[in-house]
């Protein structure tokens, strides 16, 4: 339930992110979104920052994206933990997961850069980078993201590529609802009635 109430949220307020998969080769494939949220560069950034806000459970590996976190400083982490099972004896250490590694922070510019495979790109000998900047234009911040991958992809790109796209693109939409404040939220969705 909670899920069809995001979603039409979403419809409703953030604008409609855009997306493309501008190019596929053998070699791996390039996406780029975009999105805007209705906030400051600032308070995006925070938001952008706080993965466990935003990230949708369903593209998780535990089931939670409360289990997620962005230490978002060169050599830091976009990563994810794996909590012990209930039946484990306590001596059993957690798991976790990077998901990507992060190679360039700046909050002052709005642009951070990591390192790595999401999802089934993980088991491949490829890699990705996904470079995401923020823009602020009055009170309207454009959010953009290009995830380059390359290297020995084992599924084909041209059949990965549009699943990325998707994936990536529910995520930049919740990114840019989350970053909205609730009030402008309600207040849009409210005119729009």
């Amino acid at each position: 339930m909670r899920r069809f109430v995001l979603v039409g949220l979403i419809a409703l307020c953030a604008v409609p992110a855009s997306a493309e998969v501008t190019e596929v080769r053998d070699s791996g494939f390039i996406v780029k979104l975009s999105a805007e949220a209705q906030a400051s560069k600032s308070e995006t950034w925070k938001t952008l920052i706080a993965p466990a806000r935003w990230w949708s459970s369903e593209h998780t590996y535990s089931g939670d994206a409360g289990n997620l976190w962005l230490d978002a400083q060169a050599t830091g982490c976009f990563c994810e933990k794996l909590p012990r099972p209930k039946d484990a004896p306590e001596t059993q250490r957690i798991g976790s997961i990077e998901h990507m590694h992060v190679v360039y922070a700046d909050p002052q510019s709005g642009v951070l850069r990591m390192s790595g495979g999401l999802g089934p790109l993980q088991q491949d000998a490829g890699n990705g980078t996904l470079t995401v900047t923020l823009k602020q234009a009055n009170e309207v911040t454009r959010i953009d993201w290009v995830y380059a991958v390359s290297g020995l992809i084992v599924l084909k790109p041209e059949e990965i590529a549009p699943l990325v796209d998707q994936v990536l693109r529910e995520q930049i939409e919740r990114l840019a609802l989350q970053a909205t404040p609730p009030a402008l939220v309600e207040e849009q969705a409210k005119a729009r009635d």
